[in-house]
């Protein structure tokens, strides 16, 4: 990527740096080591930027419901499956089903073992009866959806907060499994050549999952972690900031929530729909509270109202952390008003968008956000 060497046939390496490329005609370098690639492409390791990094690693071993095209083809992937304590499963969508999800339909192939079924975005979770009764009916949480019948018992599918509290409360899994599993992902994701992420599964006791696999030798990912934001007074009290840790694992930022996702039917609108999780005046306190600690945040936001909202928040505050040098983000950012978009140059916001929603959200975002898309 040097315009003076636009393509180099050799590299060098001196310890843990890349030395540099040499021009187009040296096949090798003196070394007592040398690696031949036999004209194969080498490139820097790759950062995702956005991963829920044991979480995605425990979901390689659910039943896969991405891609699938209905309710009939999700309840006969489910039954052809071997449960443990629980039916678990990641990756429905289902915007083009013929029927909705429902415990009922659920517990035709999972009779009496509890089932949780995560969406592909993990902002909606499709339960069975069995799991349903493990809360005795109490699913109600403040910035939560609990869907329900014309009778007003509930279909099964929990979104936003009432999802993540049930799984907080009952799917749940020891940190030894956690452990296993994220081991199993570094070495997914080191095969798929990312070498770095920037992790938001904080909430779960992420640090600790990585300081286990460091204490092993196993932590060769590196990594930039997130922090609940509602921690910031703890971390506050001891005098933490912003970036402590080492060459792998860094805790670096306070991770918070706006708003829901389009494909679960939660993106907070400026037409007044979807589900606000966190309000402007919440963020912009968050904020400062944040700046005073020596703590930046990175925010989702999917809706056009949740990245105004977002957007305010950080001009309001900007006089407290741009001073400081602290690097705010919102996170996806999918859908904007027009005159937004050139608020992130303006405030030094980054925005930290994943590309693969594009191909993966076209058909929901043509479906309920026609006279938004450009």
């Amino acid at each position: 990527m040097d315009p003076s060497l636009p393509r180099a046939r050799a590299v060098a390496i001196a310890g843990d740096r890349i030395a540099g490329g040499v021009g187009v005609h040296e096949t090798a370098l003196a070394s007592p080591e040398v690696v031949d690639l036999r004209g194969r492409c080498v490139l820097p390791a790759f950062t995702d930027s956005h991963v829920h990094f044991p979480t995605w690693s425990l979901a390689q071993d659910d039943i896969s419901l991405d891609g699938i095209g209905s309710l009939a083809e999700a309840l006969d992937r489910v039954r052809t499956s071997r449960p443990g304590r629980w039916v678990r499963g990641t990756g429905w969508r289902d915007a083009a089903w013929e029927a909705p999800p429902t415990a009922a339909a659920l517990d035709e192939v999972t009779g009496t073992t509890p089932a949780a079924l995560w969406a592909k975005d993990y902002h909606s979770l499709w339960l069975n009866s069995a799991a349903l009764a493990l809360a005795g009916g109490d699913l109600e949480v403040e910035g939560g959806i609990v869907e329900r019948d014309v009778d007003g018992n509930p279909t099964g599918v929990l979104r936003e907060e009432s999802a993540w509290r049930f799984r907080e409360r009952y799917v749940v899994v020891t940190q030894d499994e956690w452990v296993k599993a994220t081991r199993r992902g570094i070495r997914l994701a080191h095969s798929r050549g990312v070498g770095a992420i920037h992790d938001k599964d904080g909430w779960l006791g992420a640090p600790g999952i990585f300081q286990r696999l460091a204490a092993d030798g196993a932590l060769t990912l590196r990594v930039w972690q997130s922090v609940p934001h509602e921690r910031i007074g703890e971390l506050a009290a001891l005098g933490v900031r912003s970036g402590i840790g080492d060459d792998f694992l860094r805790i670096g930022y306070l991770k918070c929530f706006m708003d829901g996702t389009l494909g679960s039917r939660t993106a907070w609108m400026l037409d007044g729909s979807g589900v606000r999780i966190t309000s402007g005046e919440e963020l912009a306190e968050i904020i400062r509270v944040g700046a005073r600690a020596g703590w930046s945040v990175g925010v989702h936001a999917i809706g056009d109202r949740a990245n105004r909202e977002a957007l305010d928040a950080f001009e309001t505050t900007r006089g407290e952390w741009q001073p400081l040098g602290l690097r705010q983000r919102i996170e996806h950012a999918q859908c904007l008003s027009p005159e937004d978009v050139g608020r992130f140059a303006e405030l030094g916001v980054s925005c930290s968008v994943q590309f693969s929603h594009a191909p993966s959200d076209r058909d929901l975002a043509e479906r309920f956000w026609r006279d938004r898309n450009a």
